[in-house]
């Protein structure tokens, strides 16, 4: 039986991701809150079930699992068509393709001025010090969120997305987030602002908009997701390069590597280690298995995307890897929304280290490095480097 709080599983999951894709892809697991639930491996088998209607993601029991309370349940993650279809396309309205790219020189700014900030450091903790603010700024500034609040949203956002490991820090961590999130809600309905919050308060289609449980849930949501998997991106990403010199090297003096280099990355050591809860409405079969009503099921990502019947040589770092269908943004109706600004943000933060510090090295031994507890995100606590 797996132990997924185990700390040399969390260091390094993937050997016993592999023996499940061999020996029982979908299998019931007891995941750290004491629940049981169909847990999913292989690529072919995940990618069906992340777009199967008969998976939902609005049942009940789907949203009890995470400790969510109804003010940030409301939101296109923990949602079915119809009402899956008409949040995403109300938040869509306000979170545009344009919104993102016209951020560009912004979230540049950021990235130099953070680098800038530790020029004449021997040595950083680089996910306190570059990883976690560049995309906390991003998004705390595309909401409208104050610069002397970010703090706070890191200590809230840490405990949640830990989960049932946070034990009595959970509740507290919850409400605290959602009665700031009211109060932002508050303020710009009053004074209004040139932000998403308000993009979000203001939009319409058809004389449809956000309900207030909606925009806290949504809120919730954008906070949340919109940074921590953007953090884990630039670490990890950082981890692989810096583990193999070569490698560094080799992105170093061929930049047009770059963005296959990320979805190698989000492929190799994904962000997001499983989905979010599923639960089947009708009896069905995933992988052979049949699957009864009621029964909760999650996708391990991260084990999908190292199925090497998908990806040749999946358990090779591969830089230029041409064919990359990985499933660290989901699949299906709920693909991540934030996906394009999470690349761009990655593509901004890799440009900047490798120009600013190009002899950028490990500071301690990969063996040494903790990685983060729970089985919703994949990240580490600490990357230590000397510039």
């Amino acid at each position: 039986m797996i132990d997924f709080t185990d700390q040399a599983f969390m260091n390094d999951p993937h050997p016993a991701y592999a023996d499940m894709r061999r020996t029982g892809p979908v299998r019931r697991v007891e995941l750290p809150s004491g629940l049981s639930a169909w847990l999913v491996t292989r690529y072919d088998d995940g990618r069906r079930a992340l777009a199967d209607p008969r998976l939902s993601k609005s049942m009940p029991a789907a949203g009890a699992q995470s400790g969510l309370t109804a003010a940030i349940s409301r939101h296109m993650l923990a949602a079915d068509p119809p009402d899956h279809t008409r949040l995403r396309r109300l938040v869509s309205a306000a979170f545009t393709a344009r919104r993102i790219e016209a951020l560009r020189p912004r979230i540049e700014e950021i990235a130099t001025g953070l680098l800038d900030a530790v020029k004449g450091e021997d040595e950083i903790e680089l996910i306190d010090a570059f990883a976690f603010p560049l995309p906390i700024q991003v998004i705390c500034e595309l909401l409208g969120v104050p610069a002397a609040d970010r703090d706070d949203f890191r200590e809230w956002s840490t405990v949640i997305v830990t989960g049932s490991l946070a034990g009595d820090r959970l509740g507290p961590a919850i409400q605290e987030m959602v009665a700031y999130i009211g109060k932002l809600l508050a303020d710009r309905r009053e004074h209004g602002g040139d932000d998403l919050l308000t993009g979000l308060i203001q939009v319409r289609d058809a004389q449809d908009r956000l309900t207030e449980e909606e925009l806290s849930s949504m809120v919730f949501l954008l906070l949340i997701a919109g940074h921590e998997t953007t953090v884990n991106l630039i670490g990890n990403g950082a981890y692989l390069l810096l583990r193999d010199r070569e490698r560094w090297e080799r992105l170093r003096s061929d930049r047009g590597l770059l963005d296959t280099a990320i979805e190698e990355f989000l492929r190799f050591e994904g962000p997001v280690e499983t989905s979010t809860f599923r639960v089947a409405s009708e009896r069905l079969e995933i992988g052979g298995v049949t699957i009864e009503a009621g029964d909760p099921v999650i996708v391990s990502l991260l084990s999908a995307n190292r199925d090497g019947d998908r990806f040749p040589g999946a358990d090779d770092l591969q830089l230029d890897r041409p064919n990359n269908p990985h499933l660290a943004f989901g699949h299906g109706i709920h693909y991540c929304l934030g996906a394009p600004l999470a690349r761009l943000e990655a593509r901004i933060a890799f440009t900047a280290l490798l120009d600013r510090f190009p002899d950028l090295r490990l500071a301690v031994e990969p063996e040494e490095l903790r990685w983060r507890p729970g089985i919703l995100l994949r990240g580490l606590w600490e990357l230590p480097v000397r510039l």
